[in-house]
């Protein structure tokens, strides 16, 4: 058994893969428009969401992570969760909480903490946060 995040960017999932594929080195594995699905939509869908994804799947290092534009509402709205992503040595925290932080908001700055030699967490511009950790 395994965990996988879905998350739902309401009208921004292209543009979030885009981001996560720059950032982190993303790999696509899927990716499903509402106008490619065998059924109808059971949801009702604002006019022109034809394009927009109904399902996809991708890969950060060795996790999958599924996404969705959801019912294309504007905003997406990540709460009560974060996406703790291990980076190989400080070098490597640094440079993936910078691409994550771009257009996003820094929680806390990386630094030294009695669990970890580099740990921080940071926002992302789709407001998904994130725990960057180099484990001891």
């Amino acid at each position: 058994m395994r965990i996988e995040p879905y998350l739902f960017f309401e009208g921004r999932c292209e543009e979030a893969i885009d981001f996560y594929r720059s950032a982190l080195g993303a790999e696509v594995t899927m990716l499903l428009r509402n106008k490619e699905s065998p059924e109808p939509s059971q949801c009702p869908l604002p006019p022109g969401s034809e394009d927009k994804i109904l399902h996809s799947s991708f890969r950060i290092g060795e996790t999958t992570v599924n996404a969705s534009d959801g019912l294309c509402q504007g905003k997406p709205n990540f709460q009560g969760f974060s996406l703790s992503l291990s980076a190989a040595n400080e070098a490597e925290a640094q440079r993936l909480f910078g691409a994550l932080a771009e257009g996003g908001q820094v929680q806390l700055p990386l630094g030294k903490t009695f669990f970890s030699p580099c740990f921080g967490m940071v926002t992302d511009r789709f407001s998904v946060a994130w725990m960057i950790i180099v484990p001891s």
